[in-house]
């Protein structure tokens, strides 16, 4: 594929990832008005939220196969029609069982079009040589940012029902416009992978480092649910924020991850691979355990900002290890992990909000953070701090 070819399909994958996020959180800081509206307790609350995992789950499953029948690149705006259509439903319930019924199918979009388009991403990747799979992270970060600012500004003077029916409208015009650049291009073939590695290393020990990256994207990616799914509920609940300020706090964790994974490229090049995700790690940790035990809102504004910084490369930088190790398979694996830790976690933080508190709950962030650090320690020299086999640096 000619460069402006490549270019052209870069931006519409950067379009999907930016939409993701953006109507992720569009729909996750209106949870405090669907709970009030549903009159959920906070364990029937996160009782709920499982639908988003179980439909992501079992979605994920299957798309991996969709993508090598159909191709990554009509799996993905599908995917994204069926998110878009489905941000419009929360509102509409009126109970807790309701509203988990149509959280599976928003999880199912979800599931659906994050493996779709890590695919598609992973394509371009290997055919462009260079290292953009931060940029990419980065647009899902920005799109969070901007999702989250406009629920803030929404949240005091639209009901969560037109808000989210207007997300729905802007995600469907999208899809349309970069569904278009999606579906007249094929996925570029990648150049050969060169062998030296994979040749050289023992399969399990090599499955192993595979599985290893993956469980440290689903450490941090947990981070990331919890972030989006009870962040604004611990301002607004725990430190009696307006909810405008409550909704700011995502959007402070997503504007630090933005300029965390705009800026991974060159730490990267600076620290390496497995020393960006043991720093990354600890970052993280003390800034999630300032952000969920601050006593003042402003100081755990502080604390989320500082957990985005530290948690901004390492998911980008699991899957790509993931990947340079095993190819598509080992992308699949560490993606389908990261992700079912960011779908997973919030329920589980929903049940222990239950039986302890949310701040405490909050913690568990900064522990698998911390988790991750050790993981990053422990297989520091697994990590390939160069470019990766089949591409070439810069």
């Amino acid at each position: 594929m000619p460069g402006r070819g490549l270019t052209a399909l870069r931006v519409a994958i950067t379009a999907f990832f930016a939409l993701d996020g953006f109507l992720f959180a569009g729909w996750v800081v209106r949870i405090p008005d669907i709970k009030h509206q549903t009159h959920a307790s906070t364990g029937a609350l996160g009782l709920a939220l499982l639908g988003v995992s179980a439909g992501a789950v079992l979605t994920m499953t299957l798309t991996g196969r969709l993508c090598r029948r159909f191709g990554s690149h009509p799996v993905t705006v599908v995917c994204m029609v069926v998110l878009a259509l489905s941000v419009a439903l929360p509102p509409l319930t009126r109970s807790a069982p309701a509203l988990g019924a149509v959280l599976l199918l928003f999880g199912a979009g979800y599931g659906g079009v994050n493996v779709a388009f890590n695919s598609a991403a992973v394509d371009l990747v290997a055919a462009s040589g260079r290292p953009i799979m931060p940029s990419f992270h980065a647009a899902f970060s920005l799109g969070g940012m901007a999702g989250a600012g406009l629920g803030g500004l929404a949240a005091e003077d639209l009901s969560p029902a037109r808000h989210l029916l207007g997300l729905t409208v802007i995600g469907l015009l999208v899809t349309a416009v970069a569904g278009r650049t999606l579906l007249r291009c094929e996925p570029p073939a990648p150049p050969e992978r060169a062998p030296a590695r994979t040749a050289t290393a023992d399969g399990k020990a090599r499955r192993g480092l595979v599985v290893v990256f993956g469980l440290v994207a689903m450490c941090t990616a947990y981070g990331e649910g919890a972030m989006a799914d009870w962040g604004a509920l611990h301002l607004q609940q725990d430190l009696a924020a307006s909810a405008g300020t409550a909704a700011a706090g995502y959007a402070c964790f997503a504007l630090a991850m933005t300029i965390g994974r705009l800026t991974g490229t060159a730490l990267l090049a600076r620290l390496g691979r497995s020393r960006t995700v043991i720093a990354g790690g600890t970052v993280a940790a003390a800034g999630m355990l300032l952000g969920a035990l601050a006593p003042s809102v402003w100081a755990a504004l502080t604390g989320f900002a500082i957990t985005g910084l530290g948690l901004a490369n390492l998911f980008p930088v699991a899957v790509d290890q993931a990947g340079a190790l095993a190819g598509s398979s080992g992308v699949a694996l560490a993606s389908t992990l990261g992700y079912g830790g960011m779908l997973l976690g919030p329920p589980a933080i929903g049940f222990m909000a239950d039986w302890f508190s949310l701040p405490a709950a909050l913690t568990s962030v900064a522990a698998l953070a911390a988790v991750a650090t050790v993981l990053g320690v422990v297989t520091r020299h697994g990590f390939t701090d160069t470019a990766s086999p089949g591409r070439r640096s810069g």
